[in-house]
Order: structure tokens, then C-alpha cells, then sequence
């Protein structure tokens, strides 16, 4: 439990990726909640940023694009429209593009393979899932028609589901994209989906190895004769 609240732990980092999701899928046209999904977002990397403790110079551009994505978020997030709609969508796309890319970092630079680079595995593959969620809806949004053809636009629910089906490739087919670019996206994101679990998580999983109690010391009986007597 410790894991999921300490602020230098991926524990916490899950549990913030975990509550932007359900926070985007509840988004619905709301533009309040939008600006509540954009802070929950400047959490998450701002604690990615800490716990992957990542170097000075990707902190400063982070933060430049979380203060700009905080602004928008309280003024234009609030107000509405497409332009400030685009800003917060494209801020978030770099932010999690960051991210991920941190954590990976971090974690092929730790001596040891234990509970925390499980966890970091586990929130660098969600957040892969997160930036291209937030690419399909970029390009629904610059688009000439909708992201889903006949299905619709990449609402914030479905462009989550869409997503985190195709980097897992289970691929149910309700969601297809209509032009070309979304589907080169989908085909990039399944091969990094795939490249991910095959060599970061494969990799962490075959060489975590619990830490092992040691057995108790054998305690000498009294039929058994000790040392001095000996």
C-alpha cells in the first residue's frame, strides 16, 4: 500500500494514470471537467518527472509545457472552442510522449530489478497508451472527417478504448480509422505495443526475483551434544 501513496513511488504514478482515464471517459462535452482531466495530467508527469528523476534540461521543457497547459486549461479549457482544444490536446500528446520515455530511462539505469521497476514498467506502458489516445484525437480534431468514419469522432472514451485495444492488439473491430494516418498510427502503436512486452517487460519479469526469507537457524536439540562438550 505504501507503494501506491509515496510521492517517489510508481505507485503513485499508476494511480494517477488510473484516475485520468476515468476522468477523460467521464469528460463527456463537459469543458469544467476537461480542465480537471488537463490538472490531473500535469500531476502525472510532474511526479513522473520526479520519481524518474529525469535531467534538468527535459524538466525545464516539461515545465514550460505544464504552466502553458495550466493556462489554457483555466482560461480557454473553461470557455471552450477548438483552438484551445488543440493547444491542450497537442500539450498533452508531448507530455506523454516525455514521459514514457523518462521511466524507461530511469529504469535501464537501477542496479536492481525489484517492486518499483515492476511498477515502472507497468505505468510506462500505460502511458504509451495515453499519448496515442491523445494523438488519435489530435488528428480526428484537424481532420477533413471524422477519426472513425461512419463511427464517429475519437471522443475522449473511445479514443482511450481504441488505443489500449491496439497496443495490446486485441482488436475487437468496432473502432476502425477511416484514413490513412490513423491507421499507420494504430500499425505504429501495435509494433511499439508489442516491442514493449516482448523486451522491457519480459525483460524485468525474468529477472525480478523476490527477496527470499532466509530459513531459520537450525536450533541444536538436547540430545544432541554441544560443542564444548565435544
Amino acid at each position: 500500500m505504501e507503494a501506491f501513496v509515496s510521492p517517489d513511488s510508481y505507485g503513485l504514478v499508476l494511480v494517477l494514470i488510473v484516475t485520468t482515464y476515468a476522468l477523460a471517459v467521464l469528460q463527456g462535452t463537459s469543458h469544467v471537467l476537461g480542465s480537471l482531466v488537463v490538472i490531473v495530467q500535469i500531476a502525472t508527469v510532474w511526479f513522473v518527472l520526479r520519481t524518474a528523476r529525469a535531467r534538468r534540461a527535459t524538466r525545464a521543457t516539461a515545465f514550460v509545457i505544464l504552466a502553458v497547459s495550466a493556462i489554457v486549461a483555466v482560461t480557454g479549457g473553461v470557455l471552450g472552442g477548438t483552438v484551445s482544444q488543440l493547444a491542450i490536446l497537442l500539450a498533452s500528446a508531448v507530455l506523454y510522449f516525455i514521459a514514457p520515455i523518462v521511466v524507461v530511462r530511469h529504469l535501464v539505469g537501477r542496479s536492481v530489478v525489484d517492486r518499483e521497476a515492476v511498477l515502472g514498467v507497468i505505468a510506462a506502458y500505460l502511458l504509451i497508451g495515453m499519448f496515442f489516445a491523445f494523438v488519435y484525437r489530435v488528428v480526428d480534431l484537424v481532420g477533413p472527417e471524422p477519426f472513425f468514419g461512419a463511427g464517429g469522432d475519437a471522443t475522449p472514451s473511445q479514443a482511450l478504448f481504441f488505443s489500449f485495444t491496439t497496443l495490446s492488439t486485441t482488436g475487437y473491430g468496432n473502432l476502425v480509422p477511416a484514413a490513412s494516418v490513423g491507421q499507420t498510427l494504430a500499425v505504429a502503436e501495435m509494433l511499439i505495443g508489442q516491442l514493449f512486452l516482448v523486451t522491457a517487460v519480459g525483460k524485468v519479469i525474468s529477472a525480478w526475483s523476490p527477496v527470499r526469507r532466509s530459513p531459520d537457524p537450525v536450533t541444536p536439540t538436547g540430545d544432541e551434544p554441544s560443542p564444548q562438550s565435544a
